[in-house]
């Protein structure tokens, strides 16, 4: 179950996790996007706040409305592309903050990263 922050407006984190959701391609490009009403019963929230998300998710092109399908996600290949390499590299951000904040050097860093990639085993089965 989703579970949300207190401190950031509910629509808002509801857009992230529908982003996350396109850049996973949980929601593929051209997907239909559950209605309203289903999402606000899933997330257990407000119409209106689920409303406002779409609303946004819509104005930054990333979902759109088809009169008789009602909202899908966008087919803009290249769109869902760039929103995955901008949360890679925020996470990345993230990442390399609390390695400084750890007082690791930017070699260290890197060390460590390598490491860590060579011993895991990758989810996606895309192995390079």
């Amino acid at each position: 179950m989703f579970a949300f922050q207190k401190e950031t407006p509910i629509y808002l984190q509801l857009m992230d996790e529908i982003k996350e959701q396109i850049a996973r391609g949980t929601l593929a490009p051209g997907a239909k996007i559950a209605s309203i009403r289903e999402m606000a019963s899933l997330y257990a929230v407000n119409p209106n706040t689920v409303q406002r998300a779409l609303f946004e998710l819509e104005r930054e092109g990333l979902i759109n409305t088809k009169r008789a399908s009602g909202k899908t996600v966008t087919e803009d290949v290249k769109m869902v592309q760039e929103l995955r390499e901008n949360l890679a590299a925020l996470r990345l951000e993230n990442c390399l903050s609390s390695m400084e904040a750890l007082g690791y050097s930017r070699k260290e860093t890197i060390a460590l990263f390598n490491r860590k990639i060579e011993s895991r085993e990758w989810r996606t089965g895309k192995d390079k």
